[in-house]
């Protein structure tokens, strides 16, 4: 039976109807096929698949901010999500509409304690509260699998609020303990890239000596429950800030001769992984070198000020297209390169009420409609209800990891792949046949 499900899977693959089933019935009444051979083929095939077809990257999230007034309802948010094949998402609250909704769907949700109640929530019984009131009515069937305590609290400019920080984090962390829910939900907070005093070349990376104290201290709670640095890293803004002086093609993950470390000789070829590494140099200086660290946001604007140079939707898709493609790859860092690296786009929408210049208007993969903002080239169809009454399904916009060149590839190996089949069966046939 093994021998007959190996040559059905196989003529599926690369055989088309009627033909399919009259090589079926010749192979499997002459019984003359070497079942190693098959079993040789299977696995190009399974190869193939892998490398070509729509796949669910597990290192890849998308965040989901909600600072819009035109933004599309929870049910609709996670249809596209499950179109996108996208399984990890992070948003900016607990809005109890979306993990009400977001329950019993394949999408793990890192939710957030905003900024304005961590002096609250510094109180054990106020954090339990929190959790209590928050998280735990939804787990498990919403796959809450982390709680961000604050956003960019290092770098928000309030002295005090930094003070709060890590008391707030143990608080969450014990309230999880206290309801046995730590060993599902971790607790963390995303940091701005501005936390590094230093971020040039790669293994300079050091933590600015004003947070260095509390710095140490959030490590500290990192390392003892094993959860992870988060980072936002924007090589937009660095390219921004110096256009002249860094090549757009570094920034952009496109081939380029890239930089090599001068003290480690690692070489790199996109600045957000020089970034990331930064950061793991840095917490190394403080005598933590085990940590992993995280990108909770990254993303290049579709459009800008007139002084916000490289704000194009060109820019944009280059960018994120190529880091799909890396995150595809499961790749890690120069410095952790067997250690893939876990990535969060900015963002899903572009939200017109956030405040600021106009590129923080224009991060989103999508319009608040649901139409594309630009070619990205996920590897999904992303469709809409129709608005007749039929019951069926109209795409309304479509796009794909693929380059044209990637799908003669796609068409190429599946030809070589149907080729070898039909060389194989021929050589196993032919001459027990004399």
């Amino acid at each position: 039976m093994s021998m007959i499900f190996h040559v059905f899977l196989l003529l599926s693959l690369c055989f088309s109807g009627t033909l399919r089933i009259r090589i079926l019935i010749q192979i499997t009444s002459a019984c003359l096929i070497n079942d190693s051979l098959l079993s040789l083929m299977c696995s190009l095939v399974y190869l193939f698949t892998d490398h070509f077809g729509v796949l669910r990257v597990a290192s890849l999230g998308i965040n989901y901010g909600q600072v819009g007034s035109n933004l599309p309802p929870p049910d609709k948010v996670l249809d596209l999500l499950s179109s996108l094949q996208i399984t990890k998402a992070k948003i900016y609250d607990t809005n109890p509409q979306i993990l009400t909704t977001f329950a019993n769907s394949n999408v793990e949700l890192i939710v957030t304690v905003e900024n304005q109640m961590l002096s609250v929530v510094m109180d054990p019984q106020q954090a339990l509260q929190w959790v209590t009131t928050h998280v735990q009515p939804y787990f498990p069937a919403t796959k809450i699998t982390e709680i961000a305590v604050g956003n960019e609290v290092f770098t928000d400019g309030d002295t005090y609020l930094v003070g709060y920080l890590v008391p707030a984090m143990v608080s969450i962390h014990g309230a999880l303990v206290q309801l046995g829910l730590d060993k599902y939900i971790k607790v963390s907070t995303p940091n701005s890239l501005s936390v590094l005093q230093e971020s040039f070349p790669p293994s300079a990376g050091s933590f600015k000596s004003e947070v260095s104290g509390i710095m140490s201290q959030y490590l500290r709670f990192l390392a003892s429950t094993g959860s992870p640095f988060w980072i936002n890293a924007y090589p937009y803004f660095a390219y921004k800030g110096a256009p002249d002086n860094i090549s757009l093609d570094y920034v952009l993950f496109n081939k380029n001769p890239g930089m090599v470390d001068p003290y480690t000789k690692l070489h790199y070829d996109n600045m957000l992984y020089a970034q990331v590494d930064a950061v793991v140099y840095a917490m190394s200086r403080l005598g933590y070198s085990g940590i992993e660290v995280r990108v909770a946001e990254t993303g290049w604007p579709s459009k800008g000020d007139p002084d916000e140079v490289g704000a194009t939707p060109t820019n944009a898709a280059v960018y994120n297209r190529n880091l799909v493609k890396r995150q595809m790859r499961n790749e890690g860092t120069p410095l952790r390169p067997n250690t893939r690296l876990e990535v969060y786009l900015f963002a899903l929408f572009n939200e017109d009420m956030k405040p600021g210049p106009t590129s923080e208007r224009n991060y989103g993969l999508f319009e608040p409609d649901g139409s594309i903002a630009y070619n990205v080239g996920l590897s999904a169809l992303s469709t809409t209800s129709s608005t007749s009454t039929s019951t069926s399904t109209s795409s309304s916009s479509s796009f794909f990891l693929t380059s044209s060149s990637d799908k003669a590839a796609k068409l190429g190996f599946q030809s070589l792949v149907c080729w070898m089949f039909v060389y194989l069966l021929a050589l196993q046939v032919l001459p027990r046949q004399h």
